[in-house]
């Protein structure tokens, strides 16, 4: 047995022995008969990205049979917009390799996320989840290589405030208690993140820290390592829904609002990715050294980046969905305005992190005891897209940013001069970096400026049948209907209108 399976804290992967992705019908079945499992949930998510639930009471195995075999109908006109009530059943196929125990139901319950099937038996086309699935596959067929993503989520727990130990104002980054007063229901949620599944590399207390009408505020994060993107979008997805959960039971409210108000850190959904080949290996990075003793970047790192160059202005339609994203997305803040890229740089669109790229020890270093290491740090490489928020359906998003890997990988040469025509080495919002700035592009600044931006670029979205036309138009539609291209200088008029905003979209996504 393999450490992953041995470690792993998902009770079915512990209990069979083997990972979720091999998980059967006559595995589900065993579990549940053999650990007195009395309901089995149904999860799959809509159009607004959040999970919906239908529960089955397990009556007998061969009601237990049928349900996981042929899944139940659905009304989709009430799950999708783009559908219409004259024409409206789906069916539900539940996946066998997302199953859970509920961390919160009395009744023990299993978990399963689903799929949507229209009434010919074919994958609904615009389902956020078959839209990231067909992503993912034209990158594959067109690379020969996977496209990996990670999450890093952050929110704000609130609380009343008091007066012990006050944290100082916007000074949270990792903070210990008793100044963070919220950490231990920060690593609660990790524990039921876990349990789901959900591989999380940490979770820590985050910048943003205020008080606000007798109630504190405290910024957490919580991110997650690399995986293929299709179980990426499923585990922030169910790690959002055991967030909102945990905070309910426990008396708290949570948001992943992207900006509550002015001044105070904002919660974006950075997106990290890499491409791996068939054994694993990450093609982020080359095996050559440079000046300074570091792994250099790959062709194909950088035609990955020149893809979300070519593609942010249209990236927003999908990763920032309302108009409160557009309070996050401003000058002189940590979150991006300008289409550029960078090392270890947070002014930028997108970062290149601080990886394991040079050849030194450094636990060797500090623990001279122990034995030298073999692990070879530079494959945890990582590309990190900075703009998206929680606003976003994580599905479709991150299926927009494997749109835009395929079509850097397929730029070619053209990729690389756009890769080196759009790196910047300084703080663009500083004085010395007023040059840069002048020659960059912008992002959209509202809904309806990334709705024109994604009128204009839709073609690559479409293209191979990935984004569903009627997907498109539907988001081209919902962005323009919130009526926002000069909500700036409203808001700027009406200090009111962006705290009535943020209460209308307070718990988006």
């Amino acid at each position: 047995m393999n450490n992953r399976i041995a470690l792993s804290k998902n009770r079915l992967v512990a209990y069979l022995g083997k990972p979720a992705s091999e998980f059967t019908k006559a595995d589900i079945i065993g579990f549940i008969s053999n650990h007195d499992i009395q309901m089995v949930n149904f999860m799959y998510p809509a159009g607004d990205g959040r999970l919906k639930t239908l529960n089955f009471m397990v009556n007998s195995l061969e009601y237990l049979d049928t349900i996981l075999t042929t899944g139940e109908r659905v009304d989709g006109s009430s799950l999708f917009t783009h559908i219409e009530a004259g024409n409206s059943d789906l069916y539900v196929i539940p996946r066998f390799s997302t199953a859970f125990l509920d961390p919160f139901a009395e009744i023990p319950t299993l978990c399963m996320l689903c799929s949507f099937f229209d009434k010919e038996g074919k994958p609904l086309e615009g389902a956020p989840e078959h839209t990231l699935r067909k992503a993912c596959k034209a990158f594959t067929d067109s690379t020969g290589l996977i496209f990996q993503a990670m999450g890093e989520l952050e929110f704000y727990v609130i609380d009343e405030a008091g007066d012990q130990f006050p944290a100082t104002n916007q000074r949270g980054y990792h903070e210990s208690a008793p100044f963070a007063k919220l950490n231990d229901f920060r690593t609660r949620c990790m524990a039921a993140i876990a349990s789901t599944g959900g591989q999380i590399k940490y979770g820590h207390s985050e910048v943003g820290n205020f008080t606000l009408d007798g109630l504190t505020y405290e910024q957490n994060e919580i991110e997650f390592l690399p995986v293929n993107a299709e179980d990426a979008a499923d585990q922030l997805t169910i790690a959002k829904w055991i967030i909102r959960n945990q905070a309910w039971q426990e008396g708290l409210n949570v948001t992943f609002a992207p900006k509550i108000t002015a001044g105070k850190a904002g919660s974006g959904l950075h997106i990290h990715m890499r491409v791996v080949d068939k054994d694993g290996h990450n093609h982020i990075l080359t095996d050559a050294i440079d000046a300074s003793g570091r792994r250099v970047l790959s062709d194909d790192g950088r035609k990955l980046i020149a893809g979300m160059m070519e593609l942010a202005p249209s990236i927003t339609a999908l990763g920032n969905t309302n108009p409160t994203s557009y309070f996050r997305l401003v000058p002189h803040q940590e979150a991006p305005t300008s289409i550029c890229w960078g090392d270890r740089n947070r002014s930028v669109l997108v970062r290149v992190p601080l990886g394991w790229t040079v050849d030194v020890d450094m636990s060797k270093e500090v623990n001279p005891s122990t034995e030298p290491s073999t692990i070879r740090g530079y494959e945890k490489q990582t590309v990190e897209i900075r703009s998206g928020d929680c606003s976003a359906n994580v599905y479709l998003y991150i299926a927009a940013l494997a749109v835009a890997a395929r079509r850097g990988f397929e730029m070619g040469e053209d990729a690389i001069k756009l890769a080196k025509a759009t790196y910047v080495d300084v703080d663009i919002h500083s004085e010395a970096g007023k040059e840069t700035l002048s020659r960059l592009g912008s992002l959209p600044v509202s809904c309806a400026d990334s709705a024109d931006r994604m009128e204009q670029q839709r073609a690559a979205y479409e293209e191979k049948g990935v984004f569903a036309p009627s997907a498109i138009d539907d988001i081209i539609a919902r962005l323009r209907s919130y009526d926002d291209a000069d909500l700036a200088a409203r808001a700027k008029a009406d200090p009111e209108l962006m705290h009535t905003l943020v209460m209308q979209y307070f718990h988006c996504g």
